[in-house]
């Protein structure tokens, strides 16, 4: 059973910031959890480089962005997060850090963020906050290029899950979340996996495929397709209207961290919203 406790959205005040806080209060009301709205400021030191400013001034520059900051915080979505179980945080610091960090210490079951990018070019961007939360981030992280068109509800349909698995270790952690999510919003689940070309190697990863469901015991709809991962798991998201994509992610050792080499990929051109587990 998916249980979420506590839900981190790191706020930026974008547009995309206010699309991930409605699939976040979405998620929070259903599930009754706590929601914290995180911003992170980037030390003034930082953003004036070598400029020389005196200790009073850096001071004083310093408490005025804190107070800002929080007052534009308790400003966000404040009516239609009423009533919910909300913090509203302002940290100074590393951005990616400071919400892995918290996250951590927190406890946190989900992290909800948007990538970054702007224009008909975004789809080829991951902002680099988001690339280190997906890197270094315990929890699942909840992310995709298309936040700010979330509808702006507190109550986003969830019907259709595709759950994509490389087979590799992650994997059975990846549909477990899946499934448990399905089961939570009566939703359609669907896994799939991408196979290289070849009869010999397509029938090995269907009978793996069939495997790893039978271990999660989990009822869903198999699809075992043919072709480059990220495009082909991106079409599918697409004909199969799949409101929510999860995907797995490795351990944190290696050059490569948390994500497999397919990830960034997926979340880049994905339709829908991406769960990395």
């Amino acid at each position: 059973m998916l249980t979420l406790s506590r839900i981190l959205l790191p706020v930026d005040f974008s547009e995309r910031s206010v699309g991930a806080a409605h699939y976040a209060g979405s998620l929070a009301c259903h599930f009754g959890c706590e929601l914290t709205l995180l911003h992170v400021l980037i030390p003034p030191q930082y953003e004036f480089g070598a400029v020389d400013i005196a200790g009073s001034m850096l001071a004083e520059l310093c408490r005025d962005r804190v107070e800002q900051a929080n007052r534009d915080l308790a400003d966000f979505l404040g009516s239609e997060l009423a009533g919910m179980r909300v913090r509203r945080i302002v940290l100074e610091g590393d951005p990616s850090g400071s919400i892995v960090d918290f996250a951590h210490r927190e406890h946190c079951d989900l992290i909800v963020m948007p990538t970054h990018g702007f224009g008909p070019f975004r789809r080829f961007i991951l902002g680099s906050n988001t690339a280190k939360v997906l890197h270094d981030a315990d929890c699942p992280v909840w992310t995709g290029v298309h936040m700010e068109d979330a509808p702006a509800a507190l109550s986003i349909p969830i019907r259709n899950i595709l759950c994509a698995v490389d087979l590799g270790p992650q994997s059975s952690k990846a549909l477990d979340w899946a499934a448990s999510l399905a089961k939570e919003f009566g939703a359609r689940l669907t896994l799939l996996h991408s196979s290289p070309c070849g009869p010999d190697l397509r029938l090995a990863a269907g009978e793996e495929l069939r495997l790893l469901q039978s271990a999660v015991g989990v009822e869903a709809d198999l699809a075992l397709e043919t072709g480059e991962p990220s495009h082909v798991i991106c079409i599918a998201a697409e004909r199969l209207r799949a409101d929510v994509l999860v995907i797995g992610r490795g351990s944190a050792a290696g050059v490569f961290g948390r994500l497999r080499t397919n990830a960034y990929a997926i979340i880049r051109e994905s339709p829908c919203p991406v769960v990395s587990v």
